[in-house]
């Protein structure tokens, strides 16, 4: 008995041992930085995408649609065209502004925000399954570098989804830019997957 008690503790050790190895993958792009919006981290990359490659209609895949919590929904709207029309005068350009982003340097894990706040409102109110934040590094074509943070949010089909102005919501982000600086890399909690070619 004490000997089929002791198998069983061993199979469970053992298979608990094995989901904590076993890492979930990932889509990364040609840079080797996640893609796409299966992940968090994939949302937020392809958010610092769309300004690097110039794309507005990735830009609009990308981002929430506008939301009626927002202190002022129709600045949202506005936000989002004025953020198309400066990507496709951007595209125009023969070189890019010094000040943009050239490449995508540094991708951290996605976090939970600190406050049960915002998950709870994004769940009540908009059928949000997770609310994040990914820290993204790039480095601008004049040469120096920037550290974004964006706001994440997975909706109601498992989407996810990146928020460009979290002022709007204030209940959504709240704490934000308060969160401790990022130190885990996204290759912490992932095993990467093969380039998608974008």
């Amino acid at each position: 008995m004490i000997r089929w008690g002791l198998t069983i503790c061993l199979v469970v050790l053992a298979a608990m041992a094995l989901g904590q190895a076993t890492k979930p993958t990932i889509k990364v792009a040609k840079d080797g930085t996640p893609t796409g919006q299966s992940t968090p981290e994939g949302a937020a990359c392809d958010l610092a995408r769309a300004f690097i490659i110039r794309d507005a209609a990735l830009f609009r895949k990308v981002t929430i649609k506008p939301r009626g919590d927002a202190s002022h929904p129709d600045d949202y709207s506005k936000f989002i065209e004025q953020m198309v029309a400066s990507i496709k005068a951007e595209a125009k350009r023969t070189t890019p502004s010094p000040a943009g982003p050239k490449s995508i340097g540094k991708v951290f894990a996605a976090r939970h925000l600190t406050k049960n706040g915002p998950a709870s409102y994004g769940y009540a109110v908009f059928g949000y399954r997770d609310v994040m934040f990914v820290d993204v590094g790039c480095f601008l074509q004049d040469g120096g570098r920037s550290l974004t943070r964006t706001l994440v949010v997975q909706d109601s089909n498992g989407t996810w989804l990146a928020d460009p102005l979290p002022t709007a919501s204030p209940l959504l982000s709240q704490g934000l830019n308060e969160e401790s600086p990022s130190t885990g890399d996204f290759t912490d909690k992932y095993t990467v997957a093969k380039d998608t070619g974008k």
